[in-house]
């Protein structure tokens, strides 16, 4: 045991200070505070014993503070020096905070909840090109949520199958269409084929429709390649591309944002469960999202409360509060809403989101009865009885698609 003591009730967290709340559920051979003295030292300055090269500037300086601890609730509050931090460096940030500190003994479960972050390390940030004002101009949709597909399956189709799929849910009145998170460049669907494809389509489907349509293109791929990939959109024409964020790396989400691309940035975060789901350990998505939205993310999928996904609505509202909150000078990114959804949850959905919310919708688009066009016209119709103040069963009398959906889907929450 070390002789330097973090926890320090008494102290006054200053505006500078990056605040990280934790849950801690020591070791039985723990107690309370030694465990949150620990996690404190380990993400910071201590190590496991006393050491001669620890001088009393370097520990008066940037010595960690526990300066809350709830037994009862696990929750511990410290706060660190921004000074002992490169502020426009997020991996090396979260090496402290999130780092060694699962690993450790002391802790049985430890949870990062929440951190509050100081005006002068996010000022280090660009956060989002468009956000959701930017987005919204882009599309010129205002008054309901944006609505979107996942060209089912996930994997499999070729280059023209797909575009043909992505055409219909275009024509039927969805405003986006995305690759799904592991689809990137097999040889069934050759990035560059599936690209030049889908551009034609889009291009038809804004011309038959009169209005703006969005391909949000993975480029996930090792760091190169996505450039290559990125320029090659570029020149497309496209203005979306998708980032797989997790399985990035918040390096290359910063390096990608301050590139120089234009895109509007759609963040997929899959794999995030690996880290999010066990309540007691790991890092809380809200968390999370405020970072991606900081690296500059403009969408970002918040989980949806309503479909096949585990997060339950308390955990998808504090999603939604990370991502479009005021903060600083960082515009608001979208939260989009994905994974199990169907028409019948449209409403569901915007009333725990408000209209600012993407609804994405794979197998509930394109396991309609009548096939892919007329799942997306269902949605669409959903969206327009929301906004008219209708039931989907009264909006439904005089719109057979969202009738047939509803026959199918009912207003269930899926599993």
């Amino acid at each position: 045991m070390t002789d330097y003591d973090y926890i320090d009730l008494g102290y006054t967290p200053k505006e500078s200070d990056v605040i990280a709340t934790f849950y801690l559920e020591p070791h039985p051979e723990e107690t309370f505070e030694s465990a949150a003295n620990k996690v404190a030292a380990e993400s910071s300055i201590g190590t496991w014993t006393d050491i001669k090269t620890m001088l009393p500037e370097i520990y008066e300086t940037l010595r960690p503070h526990v300066f809350e601890m709830d037994k009862e609730s696990g929750i511990i509050k410290i706060a660190y020096p921004a000074y002992g931090f490169e502020a426009a460096n997020m991996p090396g940030i979260l090496a402290g905070i999130a780092g060694n500190i699962f690993g450790m003994k002391a802790a049985k479960n430890l949870r990062l909840i929440w951190v509050d972050w100081p005006e002068e390390i996010v000022n280090a940030y660009k956060g989002p090109l468009y956000g959701i004002d930017g987005v919204r101009k882009f599309f010129g949709v205002y008054d309901r949520p944006l609505l979107g597909t996942i060209v089912k399956p996930k994997v499999g189709l070729p280059p023209d199958k797909f575009a043909e799929v992505a055409y219909h849910a275009w024509r039927g009145g969805l405003d986006v269409v995305k690759d799904d998170e592991n689809l990137v460049g097999q040889q069934f669907c050759k990035f560059e084929d599936r690209l030049y494809k889908m551009m034609e389509a889009k291009d038809k489907a804004e011309e038959e429709t009169g209005e703006k349509k969005g391909y949000m293109v993975n480029i996930t791929a090792p760091w190169d390649e996505m450039i290559r990939r990125a320029e090659m959109v570029e020149d497309a024409g496209n203005e979306y591309v998708m980032l797989d964020v997790v399985v990035l790396g918040f390096s290359a989400v910063e390096a990608f944002r301050n590139y120089g691309f234009e895109f509007i940035i759609h963040a997929h975060r899959a794999m995030h469960g690996a880290i999010t789901k066990n309540p007691k350990h790991g890092i809380k998505m809200a968390a999370l999202a405020r970072i991606y939205r900081m690296l500059g993310v403009d969408q970002l999928h918040v989980g949806t409360a309503v479909g096949k996904m585990a997060e339950g609505k308390e955990d998808v509202l504090d999603n939604v509060h990370a991502v479009r909150d005021e903060f600083y000078h960082i515009k608001p990114t979208f939260p989009v809403a994905s994974g199990g959804l169907h028409p019948g949850l449209v409403p569901d959905i915007v009333e725990i989101f408000g209209n600012d919310v993407i609804i994405q919708a794979g197998g509930g688009v394109h396991g309609h009865p009548d096939g892919t066009e007329a799942g997306a016209k269902a949605m669409r119709q959903a969206a327009e009885a929301v906004r008219e103040g209708m039931s989907l069963e009264d909006y439904a009398k005089d719109h057979e698609e969202l009738r047939k959906a509803l026959e199918k889907w009912g207003r269930e929450h899926t599993r």
